[in-house]
């Protein structure tokens, strides 16, 4: 029994990650790459010229997030499979993919074979989320700590890119507030490290329409 082809579009808004995606799938058989997007733009064009059957769509991208493009995607082709890219596995990013209409989420330092397993079960019309993905959803079951207005206000000026002192000066804080409110920020959302924060803070300002 040969297998079903796949028509497969990438979204991603860096040419890098496009590129090492379609080097990973460009050889598996039955998948083919017909067509790229960095932008929701390019993706919405891309999508009519080349009539895609499934998207690996990137979640924190500049301009429209992928996870509202996937709900316009899908608005316009229902039948669309639409697999959910990403670095991070923020359970709140996997409950809004999810309601938005994606069928899947897999992590982006995943081995190729789990992408290439998570697009065969998608587009047979299956659910996948990587198992990192899975293990953090249930194990967040319990409501996460809300973060207080500040730490919002906080979390949105480090995804700006802005330091502890440009905050602290915007806010009429001192640095030492700040870099108490970020730890605070780290441990409700069990971060580790400043450069998970950031990463963090970064994607929720994608998310939010801050960046």
């Amino acid at each position: 029994m040969t297998k079903p082809h796949v028509r497969l579009m990438l979204v991603d808004d860096h040419p890098l990650v496009r590129d090492g995606l379609r080097a990973r799938l460009g050889s598996v058989p039955g998948l083919e790459v017909v067509a790229e997007a960095g932008s929701a733009d390019e993706a919405q064009l891309r999508l009519v010229e080349t009539s895609p059957d499934l998207v690996l769509m990137d979640v924190g991208m500049k301009g429209m997030n992928g996870i509202d493009l996937a709900a316009l995607l899908i608005e316009r082709r229902p039948e669309l499979r639409v697999l959910m890219l990403s670095m991070y596995d923020n359970p709140e990013y996997v409950q809004r993919a999810m309601r938005a209409g994606a069928s899947g989420y897999v992590l982006k330092d995943a081995p190729a074979e789990e992408i290439v397993t998570a697009i065969a079960v998608v587009q047979a019309g299956g659910t996948f989320l990587s198992p990192a993905v899975s293990k953090r959803l249930f194990r967040n079951q319990a409501p996460r700590p809300v973060l207080s207005p500040r730490e919002s206000e906080i979390l949105s000026a480090l995804g700006r890119g802005e330091s502890s002192k440009q905050i602290a000066r915007a806010l009429d804080l001192s640095v030492r507030t700040v870099e108490t409110h970020r730890q605070n920020i780290k441990r409700k959302l069990d971060l580790e490290g400043q450069a998970e924060l950031i990463k963090y803070a970064v994607e929720h300002a994608r998310l939010h329409g801050n960046g």
